[in-house]
């Protein structure tokens, strides 16, 4: 009834849902020397990797998942915040 009594006062204050909260920083991926990093700022949710990625580095508050997929499903290696991994070129998507 309490959880009723909550929802019940956010539709009543305009909110149709609780938004997830986003990692605050940044997710860096090294591809070579040639090629700019690629920053996601704040990132949320599945994101697919550049072809060529070969490393990553967790800058955020929030562990990332690192995928074979470019669907964020299966199996997954998890970089804690403010470690980095090597990601096999062609690997497919990361989470936060």
């Amino acid at each position: 009834m309490a959880l009723l009594g909550f929802f019940g006062a956010l539709s009543a204050m305009g909110a149709t849902a609780v938004p997830a909260l986003a990692a605050t920083g940044q997710v860096t991926v090294f591809e070579s020397e040639v090629q700019p990093l690629t920053t996601y700022e704040n990132p949320d949710g599945c994101y697919k990797l550049p072809l060529a990625a070969h490393v990553l580095n967790n800058q955020t508050d929030k562990p990332v998942r690192i995928y074979g997929d470019p669907f964020c499903l299966g199996p997954s290696l998890t970089v804690e915040p403010g470690q980095g991994a090597h990601v096999a070129p062609g690997s497919g998507s990361f989470s936060v």
